[in-house]
């Protein structure tokens, strides 16, 4: 195998995991320590960015849901500027670039300024969440497929195909839903969903601070307002924390 390369003017889209850096893939480690230049997303975790090397440039280009933003324009004008320079750049994506990332639009900027560019997958927060709570995305006689889905997009709140969703043993796994729970409720609920169908909320997957709320469909909104739910969160819908994680959770509940 050939160890991985990034080569002066390229861009590399690296996936960091959805926080812990033990989870960093070996060629996600390369790019960074050879990176000039790391243009990376306001959720990358510090103790990630630290992986790069100690001579690159870091420059923030985050996103937040329903708040302050750099654009899309900026950020493509951000990775071909500092691309033309000859330097080697890594796009540092939380998760996996291809989730959810806007990764096409970038790629279009860079081919249009012929630019070259790797991706270099990363671990997606859904995995690490499924992982924290003790269970898997799909199980025989359960479900055979598995959805990822997102809460909202760049037009509102998004809508998919709810009443296939809402069939019982379905599993989806919900990205930026927070602020989109009530919709959702009311979508699967209209669509024959099971009130009681098991519902898990994951903050900040995989890292130091990560935290599980364990709800129903009927309960989700309540649950996530009344929790003060203020970094990255993925919902779990159909699957609740295995036995064991569930004590646990309870026990640092109580301490």
């Amino acid at each position: 195998m050939t160890p991985f390369t990034l080569s002066p003017g390229q861009v590399a889209f690296v996936g960091a995991g959805p926080g812990d850096p033990e989870l960093l893939t070996l060629k996600a480690l390369r790019a960074l320590a050879q990176a000039d230049v790391v243009i990376h997303d306001r959720l990358i975790s510090d103790e990630v960015l630290a992986l790069a090397g100690p001579e690159a440039r870091l420059i923030e280009a985050g996103k937040t849901g329903f708040g302050p933003a750099v654009t899309q324009e900026a950020i493509n004008a951000l990775m071909v500027e500092h691309a033309d320079t000859g330097a080697r750049v890594v796009r540092l994506k939380s998760g996996d670039p291809g989730v959810f990332g806007r990764l096409d639009e970038e790629i279009d900027a860079l081919d249009e300024a012929r630019i070259g560019w790797t991706i270099v997958p990363g671990l997606t927060s859904a995995t690490a969440a499924v992982a924290g709570i003790g269970q898997s995305l799909t199980k025989r006689e359960r479900n055979s497929a598995v959805r990822f889905v997102t809460g909202h997009d760049m037009k509102g709140y998004a809508d998919h195909d709810w009443r296939a969703l809402a069939r019982p043993g379905e599993v989806a796994a919900i990205y930026m839903g927070k602020r989109a729970a009530r919709f959702i409720q009311g979508r699967l609920l209209m669509h024959g969903a099971d009130p009681e169908t098991p519902v898990t909320v994951v903050e900040n997957a995989s890292r130091a601070d990560e935290r599980r709320l364990t709800a129903t469909l009927s309960t989700l909104p309540a649950v996530i307002a009344s929790s003060a739910l203020d970094g990255p969160a993925i919902l779990l819908l159909g699957l609740a924390p295995r036995a064991a994680q569930a004590l646990t959770l309870t026990k640092q509940e109580v301490s």
